[in-house]
């Protein structure tokens, strides 16, 4: 199973930015799926978006789209998330998961693993 651990969540203005980070424990082209998830206080957990490591497609729930990019860096073992234009709904813990069955993509994901969450937090 693979360790992730998430980084660079904080308080920041509406408009902002910040920059989620996730290290795995396994070389990432062997974690064939990861996605961001957040949970907002009194909501059901979101998936927020999703790369698939073998050829780089992404995923984005509709809110996000064009606010928020996911990348990865195979060298390090890191998947990011860089969000821009934050809004104060944006507000949650961020969770990455992890699906390290071949052939599985960010349609089909069954994650095996979970980080243990970073708060964001939108001021308005």
């Amino acid at each position: 199973e693979v360790q992730l651990v998430e980084s660079g969540g904080g308080l920041v203005q509406a408009g902002g930015s910040l920059t989620l980070s996730c290290a795995t424990s396994k070389f990432t082209l062997d974690v064939y799926v990861i996605s961001w998830f957040r949970q907002a206080p009194g909501k059901e957990r979101e998936e927020v978006s999703c790369i698939t490591s073998t050829d780089g497609s992404t995923k984005y729930e509709d809110s996000v789209k064009g606010r928020f990019t996911i990348s990865n860096d195979i060298a390090k073992n890191m998947v990011y998330l860089q969000m821009n234009s934050l809004k104060p709904e944006d507000t949650a813990v961020y969770y990455c998961a992890a699906d390290s069955t071949p052939g599985s993509d960010c349609y089909s994901p069954d994650f095996e693993s979970w980080g243990q969450g970073t708060q964001v937090t939108v001021s308005s």
